[in-house]
């Protein structure tokens, strides 16, 4: 059996009762580390504490494994328990949905277990979950990568009066270009987005589009380490969020649409002082 667990959003302490009893029984687990992160963080520490209370070693899954290895942890479920650990939700990502298609085509048997995601937890600012349009991703520009796709899709949601949930870029254990370039596997330091860099970003893209779909005027809501003792949550316009200090990863951002007045009241809250 596969079992494909959602460990939450903070630490340890967020797999459910159901995923941990999944997970105490399998022979090999391994914990997916590049679509997001626990507050745990990714070193040796980490790996550690989760061992402790699953009481089984676990094996970090980068890129390269899942992608190119996954062959192999579904070989192992053929014949044995494997338990593949997800922050958030299994279906969080399409690289996990890849992950099942591969297993039912092997005819590996799958159970998945549920968790809380930054797809459903996002609603802990106020904004009401149904008031949601697609859902972006926004990567790091770099001098010759200047993306921009991701703005038709905020287009489309504004136009409609829907809000935006933004996931910001998490670069873990890439290679850069010259590493590429030369055949060798050095690795870049951890990257992860800053609200701040997000709406650098965001602005730049439309002072070149000019299409008004949103300014610095824009209200948005700046989101930190969502399910933790830390978070950080707060509301203002995208000129007030640029100067604020959100403080350690993961960071997300929602770009608002219309609002309810009862999301509006909510939203007071956490208005930028």
């Amino acid at each position: 059996m596969l079992y494909v667990v959602g460990l939450g959003l903070g630490d340890e302490r967020d797999i459910t009762l159901r995923g941990l009893e999944a997970v105490r029984k399998c022979d090999h687990v391994y914990l997916e580390a590049y679509t997001s992160l626990l507050a745990l963080g990714l070193g040796p520490s980490a790996t550690t504490t989760l061992e402790k209370l699953y009481g089984r070693p676990v094996l970090v899954a980068d890129r390269e494994m899942v992608e190119q290895g996954a062959e192999a942890i579904l070989e192992e479920a053929r014949n044995s328990d494997v338990a593949f650990l997800v922050v958030g939700d299994p279906f969080g990502a399409t690289t996990h949905s890849d992950l099942l298609v591969r297993a039912k085509k092997l005819g590996v048997a799958v159970e998945v277990v549920h968790n809380a995601s930054i797809m459903n937890a996002v609603g802990a600012c106020g904004l009401q979950l149904y008031r949601f349009g697609e859902a972006i991703s926004i990567p790091f520009f770099t001098e010759t990568w200047r993306p921009a796709s991701f703005y038709d899709k905020i287009k489309a949601n504004h136009t409609i009066g829907l809000h935006t949930l933004c996931l910001l870029d998490i670069r873990v254990k890439e290679q850069s270009m010259e590493a590429l370039c030369r055949g060798k596997k050095e690795y870049e330091p951890p990257k992860y987005m800053s609200i701040n860099t997000a709406l650098g970003q965001l602005l730049e893209i439309e002072e070149t589009r000019q299409e008004k779909v949103y300014n610095e005027d824009t209200l948005c809501v700046g989101l930190a380490r969502l399910g933790t003792s830390s978070q950080k949550i707060v509301a203002g316009s995208m000129k007030e969020l640029l100067d604020i200090d959100f403080g350690p990863p993961l960071h997300s951002l929602v770009i608002v649409g219309d609002t309810h007045v009862m999301e509006e009241e909510f939203l007071t809250f956490f208005r930028a002082s």
